[in-house]
């Protein structure tokens, strides 16, 4: 990148994460996620795996995954992660990690299968999906997030004043309950302000880049 995440912009706080989830086409054949990670461990070779281009969530989250699993599936990539989706839809690719924002709607629908959601605790959106955690991967635990951030230098006061005003959105009933059905998990108060979306930004940079250096991951 042509500037440095954790030093060059002055933070303001977290707005929400959505968490990853483990999607497979409907007519996959595994009907859990134990299930999905034996399959896809003797398989993977023949297996596809869609994501939304390089660099992207759909694509870190899932060389985590692999990375964990020790697999190698063959790696599709679209223009989006709706482009992504759609094809797992129509059965073009086998599996993807996807967000829950993407993939919640269609799996109401059966129009494919979620197999575990990568977070510490369920999703009202998906309430029959089980975490990770309970389904035998705690390892593998992702969030995509958004955050505010301003100018370098931009004076403490006006800093203080967008994250007291971000801190009053996140509080307001009809803010909450929108993000709440997109499925997002909206930060906790030790969770908001500047330094907590700085102390993210640090741990995300620490947890990720050894991932994507293994993979040997080139940008076109």
């Amino acid at each position: 990148l042509p500037y440095r995440p954790a030093e060059d912009f002055e933070s303001i706080g977290q707005v929400a994460a959505f968490p990853l989830l483990i999607a497979a086409r409907k007519d996959f054949p595994a009907n859990n996620l134990k299930e999905f990670i034996a399959y896809l461990k003797a398989n993977d070779t023949k297996i596809n795996q869609g994501h939304a281009g390089v660099g992207s969530i759909f694509f870190t989250t899932c060389l985590m995954l692999n990375s964990i699993l020790g697999t190698k599936p063959t790696l599709v990539p679209f223009a989006g992660g709706a482009p992504a989706l759609n094809a797992l839809i129509a059965g073009q690719v086998d599996f993807m990690c996807g967000d829950i924002l993407t993939g919640a709607a269609q799996l109401a629908d059966g129009k494919i299968k979620i197999y575990a959601l990568a977070a510490r605790k369920r999703n009202p959106n998906i309430p029959n999906v089980p975490t990770t955690i309970e389904a035998g991967l705690p390892e593998w635990v992702v969030s995509g997030w958004n955050g505010l951030f301003a100018p370098k230098d931009t004076p403490r006061a006006i800093v203080d004043q967008l994250a007291d005003a971000l801190d009053k959105a996140l509080d307001d009933e009809a803010t909450r309950a929108r993000l709440i059905k997109l499925g997002c998990d909206i930060p906790d108060k030790p969770q908001r302000g500047p330094a907590a979306l700085h102390a993210l930004v640090v741990a995300e940079i620490a947890r990720w880049s050894p991932i994507i250096k293994a993979a040997g991951v080139k940008m076109n």
